[in-house]
């Protein structure tokens, strides 16, 4: 397997692609597929990596939604036969494969992609892992969580990503949709985002009205 990270100044995305340049024993496969995860912008700088390297790009990946991951998308399928993965039915009017929490899918020849729901930052946020990396898009960054629209969504995304996400086992690693690399155990004990979400939610917990006892 083979990582590449693209950065897009545009939108300030990162897109990954994930080619099968080895199998699992470290020798170099015969099938050279790929796999691009949220394509944000479609560049020369993608396209040349896709070719230069000979890969059959399978599927794209979604991790949610929102413009700034998808808005490669048209020029991608205008070059490229693919099928698009997301837990939402449409991405800028492409019919969808419809993932589903807990569900792996056989796209790329010897790797397993599992996926996991994390609503919260967006209904349809998805976190995708393959072998020991994860693509969390905006639901998780490094020291931050993803933006949500209220206290009960953030509430529903850090439960989610505390039950499903780090109760994984190993270091893994953590690509997001914005800024740099991470791993689960930095983000267990680091991620400023959860800890001042919960303390607020402590504070706000406490009673505010105070009785001074006169005697």
């Amino acid at each position: 397997m083979r990582l590449y990270q693209h950065y897009c100044s545009q939108n300030f995305t990162n897109t990954y692609i994930v080619g099968t340049d080895y199998d699992s024993a470290g020798q170099v496969s015969t099938s050279r597929e790929a796999v691009i995860i949220d394509p944000g912008a479609m560049d020369s700088a993608i396209l040349k990596h896709i070719e230069n390297n000979g890969y059959a790009l399978k599927a794209a990946l979604i991790t949610h939604e929102h413009d700034a991951h998808v808005a490669g998308l048209r020029s991608l399928k205008r070059i490229y036969d693919i099928e698009v993965y997301s837990a939402g039915k449409t991405v800028l009017d492409h019919k969808e494969n419809i993932v589903h929490d807990n569900e792996v899918l056989k796209i790329l020849s010897g790797l397993n992609i599992q996926v996991f729901s994390v609503p919260g930052h967006s209904s349809d946020s998805v976190v995708y892992r393959i072998e020991n990396l994860l693509f969390t898009g905006d639901s998780l960054s490094a020291g931050l969580l993803g933006s949500t629209d209220s206290s009960f969504g953030a509430m529903r995304l850090i439960s989610t990503i505390q039950k499903k996400i780090f109760a994984l086992q190993g270091n893994l690693i953590i690509l997001p949709g914005h800024g740099p690399l991470s791993t689960l155990d930095v983000e267990r004990v680091y991620n400023t985002g959860i800890g001042l979400f919960q303390e607020q939610m402590t504070k706000s917990k406490r009673p505010s009205i105070h009785f001074d006892f006169i005697g």
